[in-house]
């Protein structure tokens, strides 16, 4: 389980399970998920697509719909479980309480409307302010997300934007009605790396800013060691590994962590290192393997492995594997 360094947790999930009913079967695409947010921490949730990564963050938005649906555990916002809030407890609490921003800018925004008036229509619906005031607002948040000219740029369209500037209109509505929790989805997916860089700073600016808690979802390990105090490492919908960045990145403790690390160039000049790619390919989330689901590809597998499913224990660091002693020190 994460932990936040003694502090009491903005946001605590435990047990989180979410599955979809599809004509292949049930998908448990989020099996036992559990971590805590404290208020000016990031905390980086990675992992391959098709990990749970963001049915995670979904879910603890209450965003998840039909076919699929939580099953089980409990997501608390101070205090509160949102698991059982009533749909009009949870729509009260998107953007006052916890806010997200989604990995495609251009189709989460509506093109028929400008910037300025969906900015400003969280505030019209949610501070009851008038349309100048709102406008003005909408401006402020525009500049404080270092859009130049946001005086002229409020009136503009989606579609007049970069890439870049759309997610940052993104950012700016997420942070309007000053959330205690944001979430960003894979916030730099499609941006070049000067781009992604600008984005990266601007949350860390703005999470330091106002002391909300981030939740950074990503398959990035680069942006995972740029941003992120700890780190949850997911896998077929479980979280098999969690801890500091620094220290999970440095020693691994699960194969699976081991194995992402291995896939990375490190770009040490004057060295040739072969990529050490993990074998194979992530389970169907319809067909999970038994024991650890991570057996089929793990080059540490033993017989227990494939019959008994290792659980997530520990404090600051843990790993749900069972020779997670011997990761990283054992000739394979």
């Amino acid at each position: 389980m994460t932990t936040g360094g003694g502090m009491a947790p903005v946001l605590s999930v435990r047990d989180l399970v979410v599955e979809f009913r599809t004509t292949d079967g049930v998908v448990s695409a989020v099996n036992g998920v559990g971590f805590d947010l404290v208020p000016g921490e990031t905390l980086a949730i990675l992992g391959e697509s098709g990990s749970g990564k963001s049915v995670t963050a979904q879910a603890v938005m209450g965003l998840i719909q039909p076919p699929g649906r939580v099953v089980g555990g409990s997501v608390r916002f101070e205090g509160r479980d949102l698991v059982t809030a009533s749909a009009e407890e949870r729509r009260r609490l998107r953007g006052a309480g916890l806010a997200m921003v989604f990995q495609d800018p251009l189709s989460a925004l509506n093109p028929v409307w400008s910037v300025g008036f969906q900015i400003g229509e969280l505030f019209r619906v949610h501070r009851g302010l008038s349309r100048r005031d709102a406008r003005r607002r909408a401006t402020e948040l525009l500049e404080r997300v270092r859009i130049p000219a946001a005086a002229q740029r409020v009136g503009e369209y989606p579609h007049q934007f970069s890439g870049g500037m759309r997610q940052r209109v993104m950012i700016a509505m997420a942070l309007a009605l000053d959330p205690k929790v944001l979430i960003a989805d894979e916030p730099t997916t499609a941006l070049d790396v000067t781009v992604q860089a600008q984005i990266l700073e601007l949350l860390d600016d703005l999470r330091a800013e106002t002391g909300m808690g981030l939740l950074l979802i990503t398959h990035d390990l680069g942006v995972v060691a740029e941003t992120a105090d700890r780190v949850a490492v997911m896998y077929a919908g479980r979280v098999v590994e969690t801890g500091p960045t620094d220290a999970v990145l440095a020693s691994p403790s699960h194969p699976y962590t081991e194995g992402l690390l291995g896939s990375v160039p490190r770009g040490q000049s004057g060295r040739e290192e072969r990529l050490r790619p993990i074998a194979g390919a992530p389970p169907s989330l319809a067909r999970i393997p038994p024991g650890c689901p991570f057996h089929p590809r793990c080059p540490y597998v033993v017989d227990r492995c494939r019959t008994e499913r290792p659980p997530l224990e520990g404090h600051e660091r843990a790993a749900a594997c069972w020779r997670s002693d011997e990761v990283g020190r054992v000739e394979h």
